[in-house]
C-alpha cells in the first residue's frame, strides 16, 4: 500500500508540476467548474426533452438519480470512511505543489467530480451512444478533462479521481441499464 501511495504521489507531482505551463494554468481551473459546463448541461437536456417528449421525465429522472448516487456515494460513504486529505490540506505537501483555486474542506478520496461526471457520462453513453457514435469518446474525453483537471490545480490525487472515476462507471452503467429498460417499456427503442 506504501508503495500504491508513493507512486500516487509522484504522479500527482509530475501532473501538478512537471506539466505546469501558462496555458493549463488559464484552462484547468475552469475546465473543473461546474458552472462552466452549464451551456453544455442545458443543450443535452433541451435535446433530450426535444427528442423524448413527455418521456423526457425518465430521462431526466434517472439522470439525477445517477448524480445523486455518485455524489452521495463518494462524498457521505467513502470519503468520511477513508478521511485522507487533499494534497492542499496536506502540510507536508501544500508547499511543494501548485494550488490554483480554493482548496475548501473536505477529504480527497475519493473525488466527486470523477465519480459524478463519469457516472453521467457512461449514463449518456447508454442513452445516446448507438445514435451518435462519436459521444462515447467525447464524453469519456470530457470526463477525463475533469478528473486531470482536478489533479493538476492541486485538489486531488491521481488515485482519487481514478477510483471516483470508476464508481462512477458501475453507477452509470446500472443507470444507463435502467433508464434503456424504463424507456423500452414505455415504448421508446433507444437506437
Amino acid at each position: 500500500m506504501n508503495n500504491l501511495l508513493q507512486l500516487d504521489q509522484q504522479l500527482f507531482f509530475f501532473i501538478n508540476q512537471s506539466l505546469r505551463n501558462d496555458f493549463f494554468d488559464l484552462l484547468m481551473p475552469y475546465a473543473r467548474d461546474k458552472n462552466c459546463w452549464i451551456p453544455l448541461y442545458i443543450f443535452i437536456g433541451a435535446y433530450v426533452i426535444y427528442q423524448f417528449k413527455w418521456r423526457s421525465f425518465i430521462i431526466i429522472a434517472s439522470a439525477g438519480i445517477t448524480i445523486l448516487l455518485t455524489d452521495q456515494i463518494a462524498s457521505s460513504l467513502i470519503k468520511p470512511a477513508v478521511q485522507r486529505l487533499r494534497p492542499c490540506n496536506d502540510p507536508a505537501m501544500l508547499y511543494k505543489m501548485h494550488l490554483l483555486v480554493d482548496c475548501g474542506s473536505g477529504f480527497s478520496f475519493v473525488s466527486s467530480h470523477a465519480s459524478n461526471h463519469f457516472g453521467i457520462a457512461v449514463f449518456l453513453i447508454f442513452l445516446l451512444g448507438k445514435k451518435f457514435p462519436w459521444i462515447a469518446p467525447a464524453i469519456l474525453l470530457w470526463a477525463a478533462l475533469i478528473c486531470f483537471a482536478q489533479v493538476y490545480v492541486g485538489l486531488h490525487y491521481p488515485l482519487d479521481v481514478l477510483a471516483g472515476g470508476l464508481i462512477g462507471i458501475l453507477i452509470g452503467i446500472i443507470t444507463g441499464r435502467f433508464c434503456r429498460t424504463a424507456l423500452k417499456k414505455s415504448g421508446i427503442k433507444i437506437a
